[in-house]
């Protein structure tokens, strides 16, 4: 239904310019007349006109409004409907070589106790320690390869309780000086120093009394190699991935989305302990090093 305007509007557009004059029944300009009951209707018809017209122009701004939200949801539907699915398939590769140690680290230690005198008892270790460094230089270590420690001294206490009952104490006996020091052969002659190090210990028999620790073995060239091997692993990934496809049809790989290196593992040879940090072996010659890749592809 066609909306009327408001009678006021109409009487407005008069009273805008013309009034009635009290004193004689005819229009006057307003600019003559600035009190009465005329005036003050004028007034009011002018507000309502004021409303009316923002009302128009509300009304306009919400069906504008509307018609922009619509075509923005239709669109938005259109390209989300018309978008192919996203295909992707994720992978596991994963290498593994076996590798043999080249450097090998050992240390023997030497200690001496002597009752009373320190200096008896440093004069004693530094006997022994010639005696140590003799026996490896006959065996074919050389100088650079050998590395003495510092010499280490120590006061020696025992706890002794004395006393019965609630008078029982326990107190500190001297009982002398320790002094030790150690001897490191690190060496790319791993076969010799093994050997070393299970028959250094026929100086106990010359009343030195070394100890021999195990030996740890590494590989120096372990960067070069895991760089080698995180190829080989995204190889396998490829591979297995290919394999899935052509078993089960209805798609190809496309390109490489995305490839997170894994766990690198250097095990003891035949183990397969795994560690959230990874793992580094030094107590085998032989060692298994296990690398790791995530990799996903995009398929077409």
């Amino acid at each position: 239904m066609k909306r009327e305007p408001s009678p006021h509007i109409v009487w407005s557009f008069l009273f805008i310019f013309w009034e009635t004059d009290q004193s004689s029944s005819h229009l006057v300009p307003r600019s003559r007349c600035r009190s009465g009951p005329w005036y003050f209707a004028a007034a009011v018809a002018t507000f309502e006109r004021d409303i009316w017209i923002r009302q128009q122009w509300g009304w306009l701004a919400l069906g504008l409004a509307a018609i922009a939200s619509t075509w923005v949801i239709a669109s938005t539907w259109e390209r989300v409907r018309t978008r192919p699915p996203e295909r992707t398939l994720q992978v596991t590769g994963s290498a593994k070589k076996r590798i043999v140690s080249d450097l090998i680290e050992w240390t023997g230690s030497v200690e001496v106790v002597d009752p009373a005198d320190r200096t008896a008892a440093y004069r004693t270790l530094h006997g022994h320690l010639a005696k140590v460094l003799a026996y490896l230089k006959a065996q074919g270590i050389g100088e650079r390869e050998v590395s003495p420690s510092s010499v280490s001294v120590e006061s020696v206490y025992d706890a002794e309780v004395v006393g019965k009952g609630e008078n029982r104490v326990e107190r500190k006996i001297f009982k002398g000086y320790r002094t030790t020091q150690s001897v490191t052969i690190r060496s790319t002659d791993v076969t010799r120093v093994e050997r070393i190090s299970r028959e250094v210990t026929q100086l106990g028999e010359q009343g030195v009394p070394i100890v021999s620790s195990p030996p740890e073995y590494f590989y120096t060239k372990l960067g070069e190699l895991k760089i080698e091997m995180l190829a080989e692993a995204a190889k396998d990934a490829r591979s297995r991935a290919e394999n899935m496809i052509r078993s089960a049809g209805g798609a190809s790989i496309d390109r490489l989305r995305a490839a997170d290196m894994g766990i690198i593992n250097v095990n003891p040879a035949n183990s397969t302990e795994t560690s959230a940090q990874g793992n580094n072996d030094t107590s085998s010659l032989d060692k298994d090093i296990i690398t790791i890749v995530h990799v996903t592809y995009e398929l077409k």
